[in-house]
């Protein structure tokens, strides 16, 4: 039987990665998050020269280094490990200047064929629950299970302020929600793999839904498609 994969999309701060994290925990599979594989090349774009904090330098500096750039995916016991010539950028894939690098570079087309290659290459070897922003609609368009997340700008942006251990104040989040309005914008108007739903996904609004009900209502639509955990 060839692997099962679940794709779990959304825009940023939606709950994406927290959420597939723990669906591949109750599940037994692997959780593969590709933004992290952006954020890698980011940093190793930041760390080489290629680019500045603000975007300016060489994106196709970028392109020609990817074919020779040491991109690995290593399982660990909490997940995926990401390394870069044998280097673990570790919290680093976090700063907000590689997350701003990352979204620039996302929508370079030799960028998204190399993360496309190492995760599809990870699915084939194990059953996989993947997000990103184009997993149920570019990456594993025949997907098992295919899901939709999104929440209103400012419980994001509240999100957001806590994932980076800052205090959600009103003018803190109503920052974060226009950066994050902003990059909705580029993310759905971008004419590589532009972030919308995939036609057959469940839709799931996370605005007032606690993680677990999120993980719950995933398992459920899991079961009624025959995926089962595999340690059962």
């Amino acid at each position: 039987m060839s692997p099962r994969i679940v794709a779990i999309d959304g825009p940023a701060a939606s709950g994406k990665s927290t959420t597939a994290r723990r669906v591949a925990d109750a599940l037994g599979f692997e959780h593969l998050n590709s933004g992290l594989l952006y954020r890698a090349v980011a940093w190793a774009a930041r760390e080489g020269g290629w680019l500045q904090d603000s975007g300016d330098g060489r994106t196709d500096a970028v392109d020609r280094a990817l074919p020779d750039l040491g991109l690995e995916l290593v399982p660990g016991a909490d997940g995926y490990v990401v390394r870069v010539d044998g280097r673990e950028p570790g919290s680093a894939l976090r700063d907000p200047a590689v997350t701003r690098l990352a979204s620039l570079l996302s929508a370079r087309a030799p960028v998204r064929r190399r993360v496309n290659e190492l995760v599809r290459e990870e699915a084939r070897r194990r059953d996989v629950v993947c997000d990103g922003r184009d997993i149920g609609t570019v990456v594993f368009p025949h997907a098992d299970l295919k899901v939709f997340l999104y929440a209103d700008e400012e419980e994001r942006a509240r999100r957001r302020l806590l994932e980076r251990g800052e205090a959600p104040a009103l003018e803190a989040v109503a920052a974060e929600a226009g950066r994050l309005r902003e990059r909705d914008a580029a993310d759905a108007s971008r004419s590589l793999a532009p972030l919308h739903p995939a036609d057959d996904a469940v839709r799931l609004d996370t605005t007032e839904l606690s993680p677990g009900a999120v993980v719950d209502r995933i398992l459920r639509e899991a079961r009624s498609r025959g995926i089962r955990p595999r340690h059962v």
